[in-house]
Order: structure tokens, then sequence, then C-alpha cells
């Protein structure tokens, strides 16, 4: 009977043995993909603040050595600036004389013949000088003294002169040898030549009459 039992144990033993085997490699196998993550973590951890401690100085320093240009820009652009606008005034200062000729000028919206318009209104910003403006063209004026005491406005840039008599206005374009508008006449314009109208003026060409 021993005899039996003994001999049944040794041909279960290489059974159970084989069956007990495959469960050590199972269990390395588990220990090893749960220690590589930590690692593979605890590298990546230890490395990215690494990185990040390296950089942020050198940010600071990009950013300092940038602020120096700007700032030196900025400051010539302003005078740049600054000097570009005192030229300008300079430019745009009207003598005493020419200043009572620009207070002379007869501002608004005027009639033209064959239907035409012509604005003239005085510049805010820029004392004496006048925008001149209708279909196709906009002028930008200053007055100019004149031997006959005719008020003149000249826009010099675009070769444009408004004249001004005691009657009407016209404006022409001196380059191009045309007249852009003429017979324009403001309100007071208007009261005046309808008073030539009835008192027209002696001509110089009638004779002068005979003394008696």
């Amino acid at each position: 009977m021993k005899s039996f039992i003994a001999s049944a144990l040794m041909l279960l033993a290489p059974a159970v043995v084989l069956a007990q085997t495959p469960a050590q490699p199972a269990a390395k196998s588990e220990t090893k993909a749960a220690a590589k993550p930590v690692a593979k973590t605890a590298v990546k951890s230890d490395t990215k603040p690494s990185k990040s401690a390296a950089k942020a100085p050198a940010a600071k320093k990009t950013t300092v050595a940038k602020s120096e240009p700007t700032s030196s820009r900025a400051q010539l652009k302003s005078a740049t600036n600054q000097v570009a606008a005192g030229i300008i005034a300079a430019e745009a200062a009207l003598s005493p004389a020419e200043l009572a000729i620009a207070e002379r000028v007869h501002v608004g919206r005027m009639p033209c013949e064959l239907g035409a318009f012509v604005t003239v209104t005085a510049d805010s910003a820029v004392p004496g000088h006048f925008h001149v403006e209708g279909k196709g063209f906009k002028y930008f004026m200053s007055p100019v003294v004149t031997s006959t005491g005719t008020v003149r406005l000249e826009d010099q840039k675009g070769g444009a002169v408004w004249l001004q008599i005691v009657n009407k206005s016209m404006l022409m374009n001196q380059r191009l040898g045309q007249r852009l508008a003429d017979e324009c006449m403001s309100a007071e314009q208007v009261v005046v030549a309808e008073a030539i109208k009835k008192n027209p003026p002696a001509s110089v060409l009638e004779p002068l009459p005979v003394a008696k």
C-alpha cells in the first residue's frame, strides 16, 4: 500500500512542478511592468524641471535685451515727429498781411455757373488756411498778397488758384490752364452783383461827356 502511494506521488510530482513553474515568470513580468512606468515617470519628472529651469533665465535675458532698442526707437520716433511738426508749423505761419487777406475770404457753399458748386472752409487747426473743394477736386490753400488788392488763395502743390473779387469768384488750375469753376458767388457777392446790374459802372472805353 505504501509503495503504491509512493509511486502515485512520484507520478504526480512532475505535473505539480509543471503547474507551479509558469507562475514565476508571470510574477516577474508583472513586477517588471510595474517597475518600468515608475522608473520612466521618475526619470521624466526629474528631467522636465531641469529643462524649465534652464529655459527660464534665457527668456529673461531676451526680454531685457529687447526692451532697450524698443525704448530708444520710441524716443527717436517721437523726436522726429516733433521736428516734423515744427517744420510744418513754420511753413504754415502767415505774415500779418496774409492773415488780413484771410479775414476777407468768403466761406461756405457757393453756386457757380453750369450748375457747379464750390465749398470754401476755413481750417480750424491752421489759421489763415482754407479747404476749397468741389466735384472732382479738393485743394488746401493759403492767402497770397497781390498788388491789386484781389483776394487770392493758392495751393502751390496742386497748382490751383482761387480768385475773389467783389461780385464773383473763380477757381483756376494754372498747371492745366483751365477754369475749374467760374461765376461763383457767396451771399455777399450776390448782393453786389445785383447792385452792379441796376447801376452799371461807367466803362473806361465810353467817351467822357462834353462840357457845355
